[in-house]
């Protein structure tokens, strides 16, 4: 059987990796959100859950990348601010109750204030950091430091032509 290489690319690129434990992290993320959280003040706090948006974290040539899911929320809803390394989004997800004349079965979204801290790795700056908000994702891009990024040292000597090498830069993570 012979199979065509673009299709064989296709095949690898759809493959993903499966994950036993990451339904027992999410309970025990949940787990440990309930035992330290602060007691919820009102009866409606009390039943529209904890919430938190998502968020995926990535460095790439020249940033690092913070990409968050706030849906149905508005850019008046919350703030982002960098203070000590530190970037904070916060804000808030409010229940809008559509008229007064239906009664929910279920209520399974969850809404409410939250706070998401991030410490920033040692190679980025908040100088030129960006910000965009589209389709209930906030994008951040924090560029590298000049001095983090990889670059070409060229290599001369020993009777040979000149020789360049590329160096990479210490990768830095972000942690939650």
């Amino acid at each position: 059987m012979v199979i065509n290489s673009e299709l064989l690319e296709e095949m690898i690129m759809n493959i993903v990796k499966y994950d036993p434990f990451r339904e027992l992290r999410n309970i025990q993320d949940e787990m440990t959100r309930l035992f330290t959280g602060v007691a919820p003040s009102n009866r409606e706090e009390m039943f529209s859950g904890a919430w938190n948006p998502t968020v995926d974290i990535f460095e790439g040539k020249d940033a690092l990348v913070i990409e968050a899911d706030l849906p149905g929320m508005n850019r008046e809803d919350f703030e982002l601010s960098i203070e000590n390394n530190v970037i904070t989004l916060s804000g808030e997800r409010k229940f809008e109750k559509k008229t007064d004349g239906e009664n929910y079965h279920r209520v399974e979204r969850s809404y409410g204030s939250f706070t998401r801290s991030f410490t920033l790795p040692q190679n980025v700056t908040a100088e030129g950091a960006k910000a965009e908000f589209n389709d209930g994702v906030l994008r951040v891009s924090l560029p590298k430091r000049e001095e983090t990024k990889a670059r070409k040292i060229e290599i001369t000597g020993g009777g040979e032509k000149p020789k360049t090498i590329d160096t990479k830069s210490k990768a830095g993570s972000a942690s939650a």
